[in-house]
Formats: C-alpha cells, sequence, structure tokens
C-alpha cells in the first residue's frame, strides 16, 4: 500500500529534510512515526530535499506502509507522534506510479526578505534580513534574465549532486509590501543552494552595488566563484510541487499565511 502524505514544518528545528546519522532531519522524525503507526519500518520520499532552516508548507512524500492502516493514522496518528514543528496536513492511498520526486512536473518555493535598519526579531528564522530598502525594479529587471531554460550552474553549490545543472525556471517574480520583498520561483526542479544564491544575486543588484544585467553575465559564466555568498535561509519556504490529475491528490501547493 503506497501512502502519499503532505506535511509543514518550521525548518529552523531541523537539519534539512534527508535523513542524517545524528537523526536530525524531518525524514528521521516521520519514519519514526510512520514505523510505530504502521508496526514496520518505512522510507520516505519527497518533493524536494530542503535545507537546515528551510521550512516548507507543502512537502508532499510517499512511502510503502509496512501494514494497511485507515488514513486517519497517518494523519491523526502521525500527528500525535511528531514533534511539535512538523505536521502532516493529509494522506492518500495511492497507485505504485506514484513517486513523489520523479512524478512531479514543477516545484515552488517563495523567499520572503525584511528590509529595514534593524534586524528582525519576532521574525527571526521566519523571513530573510537585510539593512536597507532595495531597487525592486532593478531586481524585477534581473529576474526576466534567468527565466528559462538555463545552465544554473554559476547558482549551483559545490556539493550539489544532480547529474545536470540545467534547469526550466518558469517563474521568478518579485513583489513587496511595505518593508517585506517577496520572491516567488517555479521551475521543473531546483539544485542545491539555487534560489539562496539567486537571492543573493537579487539583492546584489537591488543594493546598486551591480547592474541587472551582470546576473546575465553571471549565469552564462557557470561560475559559481564569480557570485555573492550564499544567502541566509530564514526566509526559504517550500510551497509544493504539482502531479499530474491522474493520481487525484489533494491540494499540494500551498501559499504562506501572512506574517506579522
Amino acid at each position: 500500500m503506497r501512502i502519499a502524505l503532505a506535511l509543514e514544518y518550521d525548518g529552523r528545528a531541523f537539519c534539512g529534510f534527508q535523513s542524517q546519522p545524528s537523526r536530525c532531519g524531518v525524514q528521521d522524525a516521520l519514519e519514526a512515526a510512520i514505523g510505530e503507526v504502521g508496526a514496520g519500518e518505512a522510507r520516505v520520499t519527497s518533493a524536494g530535499r530542503t535545507d537546515a532552516g528551510v521550512h516548507a508548507t507543502s512537502q508532499v512524500v510517499h512511502f510503502d506502509a509496512p501494514n494497511p492502516r485507515p488514513p486517519t493514522a497517518w494523519v491523526r496518528g502521525v500527528n500525535a507522534l511528531l514533534p511539535p514543528a512538523v505536521a502532516v496536513l493529509w494522506a492518500l492511498q495511492v497507485g505504485d506510479d506514484f513517486h513523489a520526486r520523479f512524478t512531479a512536473h514543477a516545484r515552488h518555493y517563495t523567499y520572503l526578505l525584511r528590509c529595514r535598519a534593524e534586524r528582525v526579531g519576532l521574525e527571526a528564522g521566519r523571513v530573510g534580513w537585510y539593512h536597507r530598502p532595495l531597487d525592486v525594479a532593478a531586481m524585477r529587471a534581473a529576474a526576466a534574465l534567468v527565466v528559462g531554460r538555463h545552465d544554473f550552474s554559476a547558482f549551483r553549490a559545490a556539493e550539489c549532486q544532480a547529474k545536470t545543472p540545467v534547469r526550466e525556471l518558469a517563474r521568478c517574480e518579485i513583489a513587496m509590501r511595505g518593508e517585506l520583498l517577496r520572491f516567488d520561483f517555479s521551475a521543473d526542479g531546483f539544485l542545491h543552494h539555487m534560489i539562496r544564491n539567486l537571492v543573493g544575486a537579487f539583492v546584489a543588484i537591488g543594493s546598486g552595488s551591480r547592474p541587472s544585467a551582470w546576473i546575465g553575465e553571471l549565469l552564462a559564466s557557470r561560475d559559481r566563484t564569480q557570485g555573492p555568498a550564499t544567502f541566509a535561509a530564514d526566509g526559504l519556504y517550500f510551497t509544493g510541487a504539482d502531479y499530474d490529475a491522474r493520481f487525484a491528490l489533494p491540494a499540494t501547493r500551498r501559499d504562506i499565511e501572512p506574517l506579522p
């Protein structure tokens, strides 16, 4: 019996989604809870492997249940055994042809960035921070240059294990509400640190230290060493993945709730 489910979690409580020897990953907590409810071992596969400190509003996963249980057991039962910072949103039995990673045809992230002189306190760990206002028009001009199918090697972490650096970035939008900047990204897939490196480049442009056209030059260089430092994980949220309608899943995308 294959089960698909969606999770939300606060990334500050974990060392990332993926299982680690120290058992500090979201996957570790989830597999332990599923194993207890299902009375056996289960291996979880996710739509996206988020880094330490990265949050999720709708992380889709699947696993092969060790023993049959009603759907409520995979939600209420598992939630009763998970740490407070992670919760199952829904669970559904699916066919063996469903795979949380390989059948996803798009993934979505949002980055929230607070721009003000004072560092954040109430939102610490939930938004990124930059110490002064940024030029949104310049950043939007830069965002238009990275949309499309490109080799994103210049925005790829050295430890990235993806077989190819080529990705189709379908959406890269920037909006502002007061002091809060919002970056929305959609792609067929993302490289390790790709979004955080893109945000770092946008901030360099928005601050005036680089022109908008620089991001195109950086992209063409395929050289990570030419880019800015990787931006903080704090404001990054995995907001879901897209799947074919034939799987009849509940909503697999979930926007961020408004912050204070």
